[in-house]
C-alpha cells in the first residue's frame, strides 16, 4: 500500500518542525491540467497506442473529434513531448505520430488512475 513516502514527503524527526506544502513541479502539473482538461486528449493518446497514427485515420476513429480540436490537442501533446511527429518527403505527404518514451513514462499515471477506479468499483463502501 502506498505510504506518504510515494509523494516524496518524509516525516521529520521532529514533531515540532513544521512541514511546507508539498507541490507538483510547476511543468508536471501543466502537463496533467492541460491533458485532463482536453475531454479529447486521453482518447487520441489511446488511440495511438493501439496503433492508429496518421491524422486522418484518427479522425475517423473517434466519433464526434472535430480535425481542428483533433489538431490543437495533437498540438499540445507535442508540445509536452509525449508524442512526436514524423513526416515523410512523400508524394502525397505523410505525417505518423508515437509516443515519445517520457509519454510511455506520462501514461504510466493512467494506468495508476485505471486500477485505483477498478479498486473503488470492487469496495464502493469504502468511498463515500
Amino acid at each position: 500500500m502506498g505510504g506518504v513516502g510515494t509523494l516524496g514527503c518524509h516525516l521529520t524527526e521532529s514533531l515540532g518542525k513544521k512541514i511546507s506544502r508539498k507541490s507538483v513541479p510547476e511543468k508536471v502539473r501543466r502537463i496533467v491540467e492541460t491533458i485532463f482538461a482536453c475531454k479529447w486528449s486521453l482518447t487520441i493518446l489511446c488511440v495511438i497506442q493501439d496503433g492508429i497514427n496518421r491524422p486522418g485515420a484518427i479522425h475517423r476513429s473517434i466519433e464526434g473529434l472535430s480535425p481542428k480540436v483533433m489538431n490543437h490537442c495533437l498540438s499540445k501533446l507535442l508540445e509536452f513531448s509525449i508524442l512526436e511527429k514524423k513526416s515523410y518527403p512523400e508524394v502525397p505527404p505523410r505525417v505518423e505520430y508515437e509516443i515519445t518514451d517520457f509519454g510511455e513514462r506520462f501514461l504510466k499515471l493512467f494506468d495508476l488512475l485505471d486500477i485505483l477506479a477498478d479498486e473503488m468499483a470492487a469496495e464502493p463502501e469504502a468511498v463515500s
